[in-house]
């Protein structure tokens, strides 16, 4: 684990549970992509940044979920480096509880204060017109408000969460998505986009990714057609999920909760914004019923 991995000419990534990047300047000072899940991952990394003889300069973040961000206080802490994120992003990273109170929809209770959603606040620089020389910035909302994908001087492209592996996808089903229409537009741009690697955090680094869009695509849509399936007969939103762990044999806890709950009206806002299904307050309760 965190094996560090060259990718390209002066790029790196550390394979770990969410991939993270690493450019090195012709200095030695090395600019990462995210940081990783926590003040653990943040050691094995400064470690190794240690014993190859680089220093760490900045931090780029893809965007703002705990596990991508969860080193950057301990990071930015011992080695002053500089913190960057894009558009609404850098709100969450500054301020990392908006997470966990924006997936639950209020304050959220203790169990969820937790590594997994809640990363240690650190300084943040917004990353537009601030990226590095030779770096392109790549959006790629769908996923999380304003994520973005990184291209480094070699022509490696970070993927961040916008794909996700097969094996991860039939296991888990329901991969979380902030907006959907977002998402499945993301998926059409990345058919267009060229690269001498790429690199989702959470798939392997691949030269043709076309295989992994299609994956995700037919995803997506299985999870829509269940939705507007499960709606025939008008159904609540915690109906909804309740069949939802039950089809896919998922076992709910408060952070499965949040995070396909959260989903879940992502995708429940989608299908009646297109018209698939009908939102309808009666006895003051919302219903969903398929169109």
């Amino acid at each position: 684990m965190y094996e560090l991995i060259q990718a390209g000419e002066r790029t790196w990534y550390f394979e770990a549970p969410s991939k993270v990047g690493a450019y090195v300047e012709p200095d030695g000072s090395v600019i990462l992509i995210d940081s990783g899940n926590d003040k653990d991952a943040g050691r094995r990394i400064l470690k190794q940044i240690a014993e190859q003889g680089w220093s760490l300069r900045a931090i780029l973040n893809t965007h703002s979920n705990a596990d991508h961000i969860g080193a950057n206080a301990f990071l930015q802490q011992r080695t002053g480096c500089k913190i960057y994120a894009y558009g609404v992003e850098a709100a969450f990273t500054q301020y990392p509880l908006l997470e966990p109170a924006f997936l639950y929809g209020g304050f959220a209770p203790k169990a969820l204060r937790n590594k997994l959603l809640l990363a240690q606040p650190s300084q943040v620089i917004q990353m537009e017109g601030n990226l590095p020389a030779g770096f392109e910035l790549l959006p790629l909302p769908g996923h999380y408000f304003d994520m973005v994908g990184l291209r480094t001087p070699g022509d490696v492209i970070f993927l961040a969460d916008a794909l996700f592996s097969e094996t991860i996808l039939n296991k888990y089903h329901v991969s979380f998505l902030y907006n959907v229409k977002m998402q499945l537009q993301t998926l059409e741009m990345l058919k267009t986009v060229r690269a001498a690697l790429f690199i989702p955090s959470h798939a392997q680094a691949t030269k043709d990714i076309l295989p992994l869009i299609d994956c995700n695509k037919a995803k997506i849509l299985e999870f829509a057609a269940l939705l507007i399936k499960l709606a025939k007969f008008r159904q609540t939103e915690a109906e909804l999920l309740s069949a939802v762990f039950e089809h896919y044999e998922l076992k709910m806890d408060f952070n499965q909760y949040v995070l396909i709950g959260s989903t879940l009206r992502s995708y429940l806002s989608y299908l009646v914004d297109e018209g698939a299904l009908e939102a309808k307050f009666e006895q003051n309760m919302l219903w969903y019923t398929a169109l």
